[in-house]
């Protein structure tokens, strides 16, 4: 642990912290409260107070001891579990720890990097890679220069497109994850990823591809069963490669997110359909499901989420019987996603307490249809749905895909409004804005138009005040 980072500022706040982690409690009502506190604790975690020239000089350090209070963590779930202590309440706390962590582990990378950033679609780079600056591996692990895969690790990314942001966010408790994998490798010694996509369905690709495909952040866990591990691995790429054959029809992507059935599949139940055969019925994912009770029903209707609890590869975070062996992000795009996140908190919170709908203006309504009818004709889409959905598959209503566009070009020029305040935050201040400056100036945006933020309209009794006429977004 870097008891000496060189500023006295940080080192009280992080060993407050750690502390806190390493707390023994004796009810679910303890680990509640500790949960709660070590959540605050994170979140006041201020770049104005530190020294940053000196934690600069021990990034590499911290980064580590981050990962490993995160790990600790983990490490306690099965016996918290054992003893009764994961409530549903318990269980949402943890994730906003986890989640807190984790960009405060961005933000120190970050920081070791000078805040360089670069924009998404360039230069893409291989996650875990061994001249990327961003891994981080378990404790036993730290002799490699990179965690070697096995059959049945899973993997879980985060995209850089708004609608990875959204998916990260749909249900009760905010993730920062939009996909799940799992690795087989075959006797050659090949590596595939065996993965739900929603454009294609069920499908293998090389992992390398998988693993540098636009992506911000991943983390790889394992079956504590490797044996199991590789059973699940081998069958389900089988059962995909068969489903691919000639004459045969692929396995459609499910956009219910429900769990019984796999006569299609979404990301993680592929994985849970992988597990649960291979098993006979005894392993199950997840442990711990994501809810989708609180969140906006208009949104979710929209997309076709019929499912009130599901499997979301965040889930894999709180799994007792699975380890986190390696996580990676590129720091030069974690600020990126860190705003676009804050942007989906925000746009389903003025869903979820404020009444705020989508409202699908005419135009949108024809381009969206025409985008539906592309899956059978080879002609290309409009420009206003390529960007967000370049292969739309036959299964996808028309409802999802105009969804999906009203989201994105909603969120983007909020984001884009935030990002030049991010830059500005880091000449002027020497750091990024925190966490609740973000919060403060998306609702100082909504201020300036109360009655409509993109396709999102208030409830009519504040609409009418401010009336304003429907258009397809600007360049669209």
């Amino acid at each position: 642990m870097s008891k000496f980072s060189g500023c006295r500022a940080f080192n009280a706040d992080f060993f407050a912290i750690a502390s806190l982690c390493g707390e023994e409690i004796a009810s679910a009502g303890e680990l509640e409260t500790q949960l709660q506190e070590i959540y605050r604790r994170v979140y006041a975690i201020d770049f104005a107070r530190y020294d940053l020239r000196a934690l600069r000089g021990v990034a590499p350090d911290l980064l580590d001891d981050f990962y490993d209070l995160r790990l600790g963590l983990r490490g306690r779930i099965a016996g918290w579990q054992a003893r009764g202590f994961m409530t549903p309440n318990a269980e949402r706390l943890l994730r906003d720890v986890f989640r807190a962590l984790r960009y405060a582990t961005d933000l120190i990378g970050e920081l070791m990097i000078g805040f360089r950033q670069r924009k998404p679609g360039r230069s893409n780079r291989l996650a875990f890679a061994k001249e990327t600056r961003g891994t981080l591996l378990h404790p036993r692990l730290r002799t490699s220069t990179l965690a070697d895969f096995k059959s049945g690790d899973m993997i879980i990314v985060r995209g850089t497109i708004h609608n990875s942001a959204a998916i990260a966010r749909i249900g009760d408790v905010d993730s920062q994850f939009s996909h799940a994998a799992m690795v087989y490798i075959d006797p050659q010694g090949r590596q595939h990823v065996v993965e739900a996509l929603i454009e294609c369905g069920a499908t293998t690709s090389s992992l390398h591809g998988a693993l540098s495909h636009d992506l911000a952040r991943a983390v790889v866990f394992r079956h504590k069963d490797a044996d199991l591990a590789s059973r699940a691995a081998e069958n389900i790429y089988n059962h995909v490669r068969q489903s691919l054959g000639f004459f045969r029809r692929p396995i459609p992507y499910d956009f219910s997110m429900e769990l019984e059935g796999y006569d299609e599949l979404f990301c993680s139940k592929l994985i849970r359909q992988a597990y649960d055969e291979a098993s006979g019925g005894k392993v199950r994912l997840p442990t711990f499901k994501s809810r989708f009770e609180k969140g906006s029903r208009d949104f979710l209707d929209r997309i076709g989420v019929t499912a009130r609890q599901s499997f979301a590869p965040a889930d894999l975070e709180l799994e007792p019987e699975v380890e986190a062996i390696a996580e990676w992000r590129d720091f030069e795009r974690t600020s990126h996603v860190r705003l676009q996140d804050f942007v989906m908190v925000k746009l389903f919170e003025w869903m979820e307490q404020d009444g705020y709908t989508f409202r699908e203006p005419p135009a949108l309504h024809v381009i969206s249809r025409l985008g539906r009818l592309s899956s059978y004709a080879p002609w290309p889409l409009p420009a206003l749905i390529a960007r967000v959905a370049p292969r739309v598959p036959r299964n996808m209503k028309r409802e999802t895909i105009s969804a999906i566009a009203m989201l994105h070009y909603t969120a983007e020029p909020l984001f884009q409004r935030l990002h030049r305040l991010e830059r500005r935050s880091i000449r002027q201040r020497g750091h990024p804005l925190h966490p609740r400056e973000i919060l403060q100036h998306l609702e100082a945006m909504r201020e300036q138009s109360p009655a409509r933020i993109g396709y999102l309209h208030a409830p009519r009794s504040t609409e009418d005040a401010v009336p304003q006429q429907e258009r397809l977004p600007a360049g669209a």
